[in-house]
C-alpha cells in the first residue's frame, strides 16, 4: 500500500521515537510512506494566530506536493494534521487567498495515521502481525482536541467519541478502559506560556485515567505525548500527590506487540519510563 506521507517537523527531533516507531509498524504492515518531496514546516502552532496568509501559504506548499504526487497523505501530528486539513478547506472554498494553491485540485484525502491504519489497513492485517498480544495492560486512549476538531475540518464521524486508536489496543489484546477524557485537551503550547494551567489540564488527565484504572494512556500526538510524560514532576509538585503515568504513542505500543527489536530504543527515551510496567506484565 502506498501513500504520500508528510512527518512533520517533531517527529525527526523531540519526537524521534514516535518517528522511527510509525516507519518501523509502516514496514511491517507493508505501507510505502512515500515521504513529500522537499516538505517544510506547516506553521503549527503559532502561523495561525499571528498571520492568515503564513497560515494557509505554509500547509499550502505542501499540500501543492502532494497533490502532484497523486496519492492519499498520511499525517502522524496532531498538530500538522489539523493544520494541513484547515488550508486543504480553505484551497476548496471562497476562503482561498489570491496567490496561494491556484492550481490545487485536492484529488487526495488527508488521514491522520492512526485513523489510516484502523481504516484502510484494518483489524485483520494487524491482528496477522501481532506476535505478542499486550494482555494485562490496562490502557485509555488520548486523541487530544485535534485529530477530531473542529469536525467542519476533520469530517470526523463522532469528534467527541473517536475509538481508531482503541480499536487498534484492543486488536494488539490491551484492556481498553472507558473514561470520558479522551479528547480534551492537555493545554497544549500553552505549556510554555501558561504552564499552571496547563498543568492543571494534565492532572486531570491523570486522575481520570487513574479513576478508569487504566495503567498508562496512549497517544497519537507529539504535542500530547511530551506535555504527559515531561511534564509530571510539575504537575506533582503543583497538585501535592506524585504521578508516575506510563504514556506510550500507539505506534510504540504496535512494534512492541509485533516483536520488533526497536522497542526497548524508543521507551529509553521516555521520561516516565515505561518499562518497569511492561516489565510487571510480561511483555517485555
Amino acid at each position: 500500500m502506498e501513500v504520500s506521507y508528510y512527518p512533520g517537523c517533531t517527529v525527526e527531533s523531540s519526537a524521534r521515537e514516535y518517528g522511527e516507531s510509525v516507519a518501523a509498524v509502516a514496514r511491517i504492515l507493508g505501507i510505502d510512506l512515500k515521504e513529500l518531496a522537499d516538505w517544510t514546516c506547516c506553521g503549527a502552532a503559532s502561523a495561525h494566530a499571528t498571520d492568515d496568509m503564513l497560515a494557509l501559504a505554509l500547509p499550502a506548499r505542501n499540500l501543492e506536493t502532494a497533490d502532484k504526487a497523486g496519492l492519499d497523505l498520511v499525517v502522524p501530528c496532531a498538530a500538522c494534521y489539523s493544520r494541513l486539513k484547515h488550508a486543504d478547506k480553505a484551497l476548496r472554498s471562497s476562503e482561498q487567498i489570491e496567490g496561494v494553491g491556484d492550481e490545487y485540485k485536492g484529488d487526495f484525502s488527508i488521514k491522520h495515521l492512526v485513523d489510516f491504519i484502523w481504516e484502510e489497513v484494518g483489524e485483520k492485517a494487524i491482528l496477522e502481525k501481532v506476535k505478542k498480544p499486550l494482555g494485562g495492560l490496562k490502557a485509555v486512549g488520548y486523541y487530544g482536541c485535534l485529530i477530531t476538531r473542529p469536525p467542519r475540518i476533520t469530517g470526523a464521524r463522532d469528534p467527541d467519541n473517536p475509538e481508531s486508536m482503541d480499536n487498534i489496543l484492543e486488536t494488539l489484546g490491551a484492556e481498553v478502559k472507558n473514561w470520558s477524557y479522551k479528547t480534551d485537551c492537555c493545554g497544549a503550547e500553552h505549556v510554555l506560556t501558561m504552564p499552571e494551567v496547563a498543568w492543571k489540564l494534565i492532572q486531570k488527565l491523570f486522575d481520570m485515567a487513574e479513576e478508569a484504572e487504566a495503567d498508562a494512556i496512549v497517544v497519537a500526538c507529539p504535542m500530547c505525548q511530551s506535555n504527559l510524560d515531561t511534564h509530571q514532576a510539575e504537575v506533582s509538585a503543583q497538585a501535592g500527590k506524585r504521578y508516575n503515568v506510563p504514556v506510550f504513542y500507539f505506534t510504540e505500543l504496535m512494534g512492541l506487540a509485533f516483536g520488533d527489536p526497536s522497542v526497548e530504543k524508543w521507551l529509553a527515551r521516555h521520561f516516565v519510563d515505561p518499562r518497569p510496567l511492561l516489565g510487571e506484565k510480561g511483555l517485555l
